[in-house]
């Protein structure tokens, strides 16, 4: 062994390696950070685990001239023997780091020798070793998967763990030699089969999670200016929809949670003050949907005005009256998709719905990634199994062709109309929709004439960094349904569970308020929140015109500021101007009217109710956590007209009115007006 080891120390004298160039580490980092730009833009939609660069394949045509040049150096065999031995190695380790799957060396591949035979030997090997660096990826585990199956979000294995995030990761594997053929004549007997270099791996091998990128800022919301002052002698008259969706209060949570300030426009405070319940008295029979509550209170953040508070109890259905339920999942499953708080917290979402549904409702899913297609046909909540297991092969990948998923979702949901019960897509994305029908316009109309037919929409949300909130809400209000954003496995129960009957059964539609204010009482009004839902004037009367949903058990409140004839306006009032010729002998402070239809109705019906002083009243437990909410929303959105008001006004006057709070979700409102208080402005790259 010492005499070998002279002679390759004899081996290494005589063969000094070369001299350092001076600007060659220059050189090499400026070409690998070239590499790195052109490679680093990752396309969003793609699931795949490692990206692709033209730099892997470079290196392994270095270290393949490194092993050629080697074993051509007669006097350096010994030495080439070894060289190559190492670099076998680090090719296996380096193949292995790129692939992100663990490769095993077959305990039967010959060791390397050091005799006169080396040389023919090697070469083999080598051979051998170029055949790996040529195969390509194999399929995933459990079997090649079917094109459509790929193209629909549908993984081949059945009975994946949707508790794992990982689930939805895209597991590969080298081919062996033997799948890759022979390299070489010498490499192989004819007939013999070749031994491989890498073991395969079995179906308990751990799956790999692919590299996971969380997109930010490119969360897409409308754009819209807090509503003005009005002053009531110039323009008396308010309209508005009642649709309110609650997705915009979930969003603002997870952003807190995040240690960010949400973004203005993703504050719709509307959103926020209904997020909660409200203790209102509701109707006792079903022939009146929903019975009005009006309130006039002290505003907390100016003493000069006061909170006209207007709201809506809706019928409470017993489970005798719940109608069935046809429900078709939409569910998108691209590769944007692929985030823990994205496609595996949906598929639990749904998990949870199906779990509350009653045995005669009826399940259909169609999922859609770079095609649509459906999953599951109508099936009966009897055979649950059958639909969670549908749940269960759900996986991400693609791009994301949700107008077509739009499209045959309605289809399917009108082939199996039921004409006794509720018929509801429901739409569960990010709203990423980046092939066919992507103009929110054109969808808009689609929606629009499908919610003629029976067939209502609803839109549930997920992740953050790509979330498309204006195309969701756009959808929901033009569907007949309501919006909701998910962070949660919680929120998921209190929208799907808890609050299921609000949610998918509407006992009125077309829902719109008009407020009249008396010129002769009131000087000014401002509506608080409600921007995206303003109605022209003309539209109240107008049956054609579509406006908001009322479910069973749903409450609804709206706030106004005004300023009581004779205190502190804001606008001047004109010098030359005409103004309106008030009734003096009536102490009105406004007229409500409300508008809605039965849900299987097309023609409205009208209820109308003047607020008076007596409507004046020290507020109540409800109504002060309602002001705090309002308060904390318009100071999200920069507090134009809170003055003074703080967010520590907002935890004490919250703190107060909590109530019996079963569920926790106003103790949840105070740690979150805490959060805003230290959040940053900007997320962190």
């Amino acid at each position: 062994m010492s005499d070998e080891l002279d002679d390759i120390k004899r081996i290494l004298a005589a063969n000094p390696p070369p001299a350092p160039e001076g600007q060659a580490e220059e050189r090499h980092l400026n070409a690998a950070m070239a590499a790195f730009e052109e490679n680093a833009e990752s396309f969003q939609g793609s699931a795949e685990t490692t990206r692709q660069s033209h730099r892997q394949s470079s290196l392994m045509s270095f270290w393949r001239r490194m092993m050629t040049t080697t074993l051509s150096n007669t006097r350096g065999l010994m030495l080439g023997g070894a060289s190559l031995a190492v670099m076998a190695v680090a090719l296996v380790a380096v193949q292995n780091v790129n692939t992100n799957t663990p490769l095993q060396i077959s305990p039967t591949a010959e060791p390397i020798s050091l005799d006169d035979t080396t040389a023919g030997k090697t070469q083999t090997q080598s051979a051998e070793v170029d055949a790996l660096l040529r195969t390509d990826r194999a399929e995933p585990l459990g079997g090649p998967v079917l094109a459509e199956e790929a193209e629909l979000g549908i993984a081949p294995q059945a009975s994946r763990n949707i508790a794992q995030t990982d689930t939805y990761s895209s597991t590969r594997t080298r081919k062996s030699t033997a799948a890759a053929g022979c390299a070489t004549a010498a490499g192989c007997t004819p007939g013999a089969t070749p031994v491989p270099l890498v073991a395969p791996l079995s179906r308990s091998t751990p799956e790999v999670a692919p590299a996971q990128v969380q997109e930010q800022g490119r969360d897409q919301f409308e754009d819209f200016e807090a509503n003005p002052v009005h002053v009531t002698a110039e323009d008396a008259v308010s309209t508005f929809s009642v649709d309110v969706d609650t997705a915009s209060y979930s969003f603002v949570r997870a952003a807190l949670n995040n240690g960010v300030l949400p973004q203005k426009d993703a504050v719709r405070v509307e959103e926020l003050i209904n997020y909660f319940d409200y203790a209102y008295p509701g109707p006792e029979t079903r022939e009146t949907p929903f019975q009005t509550h009006v309130t006039v209170m002290p505003t907390p953040w100016n003493e000069t005005t006061e909170l006209l508070r207007i709201g809506i109890k809706g019928y409470a259905l017993d489970a005798a009256e719940k109608p069935r339920s046809n429900l078709v999942f939409l569910l998108d499953t691209s590769g944007s998709m692929n985030q823990p708080n994205k496609l595996p917290l949906l598929i639990n979402s749904f998990r949870l719905l199906v779990e509350s549904m009653d045995p005669g409702d009826t399940v259909s899913i169609v999922t859609y990634a770079g095609s649509a297609g459906t999953v599951l046909e109508p099936t009966k909540v009897t055979e649950k199994s059958k639909i969670l297991a549908a749940l269960e092969r759900l996986q991400a990948g693609g791009s994301t062709a949700g107008g077509e998923g739009i499209r045959q979702a309605y289809r399917l949901a009108e082939q199996n109309f039921d004409k006794e019960g509720i018929n509801r897509v429901l739409l569960a994305t990010d709203g990423d929709f980046n092939v066919g029908i992507t103009n929110p316009e054109e969808l808009q109309d689609f929606v629009e004439r499908k919610r003629d037919t029976g067939v209502y929409l609803s839109v549930l949300g997920f992740g953050r960094g790509n979330y498309n909130d204006q195309l969701m809400q756009t959808l929901a209000q033009n569907g007949n349904g309501n919006a909701a954003y998910i962070d949660t496995l919680s929120e998921a129960r209190k929208i799907l569970v808890e609050e299921a009957a609000s949610t998918l059964f509407p006992i009125a539609k077309d829902v719109k308020i008009q407020v009249e204010f008396n010129p002769a009482t009131v000087a000014e009004y401002r509506l608080i929140g409600y921007e995206t839902r303003a109605l022209n004037r003309e539209d109240f009367n107008n049956d054609k015109v579509d406006a908001g949903e009322i479910g069973a058990d749903h409450t609804v409140t709206a706030l106004y500021e005004i300023t009581p004839v004779g205190g502190a306006t804001q606008v001047d009032p004109l010098r030359y101007g005409a103004s309106t010729q008030a009734d003096a002998k009536s102490d009105e402070l406004a007229f409500v009217k409300i508008r809605y239809k039965q849900p299987d109705a097309d023609e409205s019906q009208l209820i109308t109710r003047p607020v008076t002083p007596a409507d004046r009243a020290a507020p109540d437990t409800e109504a002060r956590f309602a002001a705090a909410v309002a308060g904390f929303g318009q100071l999200l959105r920069g507090g134009r007209y809170t003055g003074e008001f703080s967010y520590d006004d907002v935890i004490a006057l919250a703190n107060g009115a909590k109530g019996g709070d079963p569920f926790g979700y106003r103790a949840e409102f105070v740690t979150l007006v805490r959060l805003a208080e230290t959040a940053a402005a900007l997320p962190r790259q």
